[in-house]
């Protein structure tokens, strides 16, 4: 059974950072496009980033590039996101996704697995 769990989210304040890491019970996790999407109260899931199964191609969103940052260790099967200057707007909860796609990877459909999630919340 494929297991994507996410930690690291909290409460920080505006202009503040944190670290979210993913842990995944996938096998052949380094075959794997990994993703990171959030979802705020009352939207819809919106993807974040996304890193190709050899960290060759990463992706974000226009309004997180150079704020957060993607990378994976194939190693240890995890996946993080450094998330710097954090806005309250950055409030949502963060979801962790695999896929075997290496394009579009900006979109929910090219995700096979998906972690519960991890809270983070930005005060002004």
């Amino acid at each position: 059974q494929v297991q994507l769990v996410e930690s690291g989210g909290g409460l920080v304040q505006a202009g503040g950072s944190l670290r979210l890491s993913c842990a995944a019970s996938l096998s052949t996790f380094s075959r794997y496009s990994m993703g990171w999407f959030r979802q705020a109260p009352g939207k819809e899931r919106e993807f974040v980033a996304a890193i190709t199964w050899s960290s060759g191609n990463k992706l974000y969103a226009d309004s997180m590039k150079g704020r957060f940052a993607i990378s994976r260790d194939n190693a240890k099967n995890t996946v993080s996101l450094q998330m710097n200057s954090l806005k309250p707007e950055d409030t949502a909860v963060y979801y962790c996704a695999a896929g075997t796609a290496i394009i579009r990877l900006s979109l929910l459909e090219k995700y096979d697995f998906w972690g519960q999630g991890t809270q983070v919340t930005v005060s002004p």
